[in-house]
């Protein structure tokens, strides 16, 4: 894929796993020529599946596919010193370096960003890590290993999720892991404006702790100024009302109308303008000190109906949702229509396979990313033989200076 907004930036990506690789894609995706650098065995998300039917070479499945689309690969083994060297020849002409190894693991290796820095001024060397890294601030948790539930429990957010009598429940995407990497890859693109201007590269820095504990900004407000220790309140929502996840005949709607105007908008539609004229729900503030009432009533509505039913008649009137299943969603015409899943050719099945694709729009320089994941060292044959004539790695030139 070319042409979209990082058209012409250099990414070295020696990530793994989720967090790493998720930063790596929306480069990617976004038009960097990103060169996935992995180890002899690979990235151990080819081997985690899903693979589908019939798959004659299961080299990677769903999971790979997903995060690592629009990369080439090669293997370089840096516990070698012909890996390292080669590894310090590719990035000595990158733009950008990402890695989510464990704290330490670039020092032992001779990689550390002083090393490759000095190599390469210009460097934008971006990390993410469960807890960090001692140069942003040395957390005392600093050696530990972290998964996506590990953070999510750590960070708050498990701590507000679930049900008001019951377990704490983690949130079904690995988020733990995709809103570090968002963030990360957020960094990694302010790094490089600024080096536009000084031609100096720097360090990025995300710990997924840190991340998921900026996602629930809400719970730390919450504390510091009322003194309060927010705790899962299922799908309510503690500041606003109605906002609330309500039964249909067939599943479940979302329906959220806080505001004043919205509320009476909703009780007209539901035929009980008594609920909109009843002074002691007129505000936001009142509707939440009555919130059983008002679910309640809304339940009493919705309970009767279908989604569909419960959509025509509210939708585009008031904020109103269907709980919806994967199945639900890829047949929806707004996806369709936002080309929000995309097709990708897989290797050992014939046709092409859908994965989530893009929510970045640009009218100008547009991110659609069409390039299947690769094979393992895919690339590493080209690419090495490039190093040894002193040819670029890298399909285009780079926009650092």
């Amino acid at each position: 894929m070319t042409g979209g907004p990082l058209d012409g930036v250099r990414v070295v990506d020696l990530t793994h796993a989720l967090a790493g690789p998720y930063t790596c894609m929306l480069l990617a995706d976004l038009g960097a020529d990103v060169l996935k650098v992995e180890p002899p065995a690979g990235d151990m998300a080819r081997r985690s599946g899903p693979f589908p039917a019939g798959d004659t070479m299961c080299a990677f499945g769903g999971y790979f596919q997903s995060v690592n689309r629009g990369k080439r690969s090669i293997v370089l083994d840096l516990k070698t010193r012909e890996g390292v060297v080669a590894l310090r020849q590719l990035v000595a002409e990158a733009d950008v370096l990402v890695e989510n190894f464990t704290h330490g693991v670039m020092e032992r290796l001779g990689l550390s960003y002083e090393t490759l820095a000095a190599d390469n001024p210009r460097l934008v060397y971006a990390a993410v890590r469960g807890f960090g890294d001692v140069r942003s601030g040395k957390s005392p948790y600093l050696e530990w290993p972290a998964f996506d539930v590990v953070v999510q429990a750590m960070a708050g957010l498990m701590g507000i999720t679930g049900t008001e009598d019951g377990d704490p429940i983690k949130v079904g995407p690995g988020i733990g892991d995709i809103y570090p990497g968002t963030m990360l890859a957020l960094g990694v693109t302010s790094a490089l404006y600024e080096a536009r201007g000084t031609g100096l590269g720097q360090f990025v820095d995300v710990a997924m702790y840190d991340a998921i504990l900026a996602l629930c900004e809400r719970i730390i407000y919450q504390h510091t100024y009322t003194g309060a220790v927010p705790r899962p309140e299922g799908n309510r929502h503690p500041l606003l009302s109605p906002f609330d996840i309500l039964p249909a005949q067939d599943g479940w709607v979302a329906i959220a109308a806080p505001g004043d105007n919205r509320w009476r908008t909703l009780c007209d539609l539901i035929d009980r303008p008594d609920l909109g004229a009843d002074p002691g729900l007129a505000t936001n503030v009142l509707r939440v000190a009555r919130r059983d009432e008002v679910f309640e009533a809304l339940a009493g509505w919705t309970a009767g109906r279908t989604k569909d039913e419960i959509l025509g008649v509210l939708g585009g009137q008031v904020p109103v949702g269907a709980v919806r299943d994967a199945a639900e969603i890829t047949a929806d015409p707004h996806v369709a229509a936002r080309d929000m899943v995309i097709q990708l050719e897989h290797p050992g099945v014939s046709g092409t396979l859908g994965v989530a694709g893009q929510p970045l729009k640009f009218s100008r320089t547009p991110a659609r990313p069409d390039t299947r994941a690769p094979l393992l060292d895919e690339h590493g044959a080209d690419v090495r033989d490039g190093l040894a004539r002193g040819r670029s790695a890298f399909a285009r030139s780079g926009v650092a200076s």
